[in-house]
């Protein structure tokens, strides 16, 4: 992508009205986002999702030196700026209904590591919450997960200090600009987690934490995780807010119980009776709920599995996923070129005969 590309992706990104959705279709219609800007109002009207106010919009824009001035900073600060059709664009993301159209990333980690999950929670915690959250961290701290949390007060800051602490990456997501560091008490933990991790925001340069701007953060804190948890929080709050939106995006909640006369467990305990959380035990639970638990073969089952007589489109399945620790059906769908019904068909049998196992979030691996 050249320079002018970037320019106007992030031009189109400040136009109002124009979302993820809208960016998407218009840069696969046109090929790039320049072209965007060149094509005749007619032509922009007549794209799926823009119509005659939104092509108004783009052909009126003129505020790029704005996007310049976006760029520059960036470039300074070794911030990457992430389209939504980038390569290292967190792909987790691109599964839910409302992902940023632009990204800005400052760090080392992979956002699309293999395994992320997010820790959330009070900013008023107890000793109990702080006690769980350490215990959690260190428990899957052998397992190469990413962590990612909202770099609040309270939890958030207690799960990145313990990734730290454990040397596992953690991603603190923002809402505000790269510019700045909110809460200020945490400049000293944003610097350490760049070394191990990083600082990820929708937001541009100049942005304040306005109070608007915390469910926007939240939705890329539960959209970019495999599962998201919740160790204390009120009925109300941020901690709410997320638990909900990972619940929408089809991710796996799990919430710590607590005493039912404690308003910090409150929240959680109410996650868990509306069956939009699972009770959290321990790591192991979670490790094996999500079929991250490393699991030794059997001698006899991999001779059982010599015995079993694939079909050529059983052949694809078990192949594509030998590339990858799992996988999402989509991608299965993608790789394979096979109809649906012929991959839901060969999962099945593949699962039915042990070669292949389902995951949350409709992801597969191999037994």
């Amino acid at each position: 992508m050249n320079g002018n590309d970037l320019l106007y992706r992030l031009s189109l990104n400040l136009i109002d009205d124009i979302g993820s959705v809208q960016a998407k279709n218009l840069i696969e219609h046109f090929g790039d986002a320049q072209a965007v800007f060149k094509a005749k109002k007619k032509e922009l009207s007549l794209i799926e999702g823009i119509g005659e106010v939104r092509a108004s919009k783009i052909k009126s824009f003129e505020n790029f030196i704005e996007a310049e001035d976006e760029i520059k900073f960036c470039e300074k600060h070794h911030i990457e700026i992430l389209f939504l059709t980038d390569t290292h664009y967190p792909k987790r993301l691109l599964n839910c209904y409302d992902p940023p159209t632009v990204l800005f990333y400052r760090g080392n980690a992979d956002l699309n590591h293999a395994k992320i999950i997010s820790i959330i929670g009070t900013r008023n915690n107890t000793d109990y919450g702080k006690q769980i959250t350490e215990k959690l961290v260190a428990d899957i701290s052998s397992n190469n997960i990413l962590i990612v949390s909202g770099l609040a007060f309270g939890i958030d800051a207690i799960a990145h200090k313990a990734a730290l602490h454990n040397s596992l990456p953690t991603i603190g997501v923002l809402a505000h600009g790269l510019d700045s560091i909110y809460p200020s008490q945490h400049k000293t933990l944003a610097k350490e987690m760049l070394l191990n991790g990083g600082l990820l925001t929708e937001f541009r340069q100049n942005t304040k934490p306005d109070k608007h701007n915390f469910p926007r953060r939240n939705r890329i804190v539960a959209g970019m995780s495999d599962a998201t948890i919740v160790i204390e929080t009120a009925t109300k709050g941020g901690s709410m807010i997320t638990a909900e939106l990972a619940d929408n995006y089809n991710r796996d909640v799990f919430a710590v119980p607590g005493k039912i006369t404690d308003g910090k467990s409150g929240g959680c305990l109410k996650l868990i009776q509306q069956n939009k959380a699972i009770l959290f035990s321990d790591a192991a639970h979670i490790m094996e709920t999500m079929g991250w638990e490393e699991k030794k073969k059997s001698k006899s089952k991999k001779q059982r599995e010599l015995f079993i007589q694939l079909t050529d489109e059983e052949k694809i399945i078990v192949d594509i996923l030998k590339e990858k620790e799992m996988m999402p059906i989509d991608e299965l769908y993608l790789k394979s070129s096979l109809s649906s019904s012929a991959v839901a068909a060969a999962i099945l049998n593949l699962e039915m005969n042990n070669v292949v196992m389902g995951l949350p979030g409709k992801m597969y691996r191999l037994i």
